[in-house]
């Protein structure tokens, strides 16, 4: 870097076409944002980026660059979570956990992409599912709470360290009152197990996908089915459990068998239980806590890795209900 007062230069060489369109987004729009969250000026003359700006701009912008080296290496988009999440481990000193996660490959789906966490707290969620049999997801929508869960248990398959898996999700809010819903009982909870064949489909393909129901390698079935089963030699998942009732919670999670793992996922936030109702997933994040092979995750807004409106629009009802919160802490003056 040469300094021109208390300006300088940086020129980063990148190795190939692929990496250059891929560090700089589409229009350059990752380097737009970029600039944007460092105050740095970024400007990429064919395969050279230039960062210009005063030294701690320069050596701020280089740093994350650096940070998300593995994931435009690959030829793979840079997005604004990825120039975020690098961004935040720079500032709370995490910068070599952030690298370390940039190298933690988990799949590659059926487009080619490198399925990787994105967030130190995805990271952590990721070691906890391969380190613990029981492991609770607790966090806003888009944070990667399902796929996450997903995209090890087809690993695990693909590497025989499962026979099967199992995803189960409440069904019609946490009774699984179906009878009003045309079709028979697979057409009445398709629907609701939706974002759980969305998933599978994305990592192993449709007909690969198909195959695996028909063969009983893979179960999509709603909570009900669970009841008076042992689920062993599995990788056993539970969505939207926000929506069970303790009793169901603890139904299912005394299903596990024998080299077996479960991962339990929801967002407390969005609860559809009749009010006044505990829900099962909020009882057992804290029952369970701190007991030996079980671990429990918390995901945040900062974890969001869809469209970055979803993050905001999580923050703004966050901070909608924290307003409802102290309105009702606030006791309010008796007129005589």
């Amino acid at each position: 870097m040469s300094d021109d007062g208390d300006l300088g230069r940086f020129v980063l060489d990148l190795p190939d076409p692929d990496a250059a369109l891929a560090l700089a987004g589409e229009a350059e729009a990752t380097l737009h944002r970029l600039e944007a969250l460092t105050g740095a000026s970024l400007v990429l003359r064919g395969l050279q980026l230039v960062i210009t700006g005063r030294s701690s701009q320069i050596e701020r912008a280089a740093a994350v660059v650096e940070l998300v080296r593995p994931i435009w290496r690959e030829g793979q988009a840079v997005s604004t979570v990825d120039l975020q999440s690098a961004l935040g481990a720079l500032n709370t000193g995490r910068g070599e956990d952030h690298a370390a996660m940039g190298e933690q490959v988990l799949a590659r789906s059926q487009k080619g992409n490198l399925l990787r966490p994105r967030t130190l707290r995805q990271k952590r969620y990721v070691d906890a599912m391969e380190r613990h049999d029981l492991t609770f997801a607790l966090g806003p929508a888009g944070t990667g709470k399902t796929f996450l869960a997903t995209v090890l248990a087809v690993r695990m398959l693909t590497e025989r360290k499962v026979e099967r898996l199992v995803l189960t999700r409440p069904a019609v809010e946490a009774g699984e009152r179906l009878g009003f819903l045309p079709g028979d009982l697979q057409q009445k909870v398709d629907p609701y197990l939706r974002p759980l064949y969305d998933a599978l489909h994305s990592l192993l393909g449709a007909e690969k996908t198909t195959v695996l129901l028909e063969k009983g390698v893979i179960e999509v079935a709603p909570l009900a089915y669970m009841r008076g089963r042992t689920l062993s030699d599995a990788f056993v998942i539970l969505d939207e459990a926000q929506n069970t009732t303790p009793a169901q919670m603890r139904m299912v999670l005394t299903r596990l068998g024998e080299r077996s793992r479960m991962v339990v996922t929801g967002d407390i936030t969005q609860v559809d239980l009749a009010p006044g109702q505990l829900s099962g997933l909020v009882e057992a994040s804290e029952v369970l806590d701190g007991v030996e092979g079980v671990s429990v995750c918390r995901l945040t807004s900062a974890d969001v890795v869809r469209h970055p409106l979803v993050q905001r629009v999580v923050e703004a009802y966050a901070k909608r209900d924290e307003r409802k919160g102290d309105e009702r802490k606030t006791p309010k003056p008796r007129h005589r």
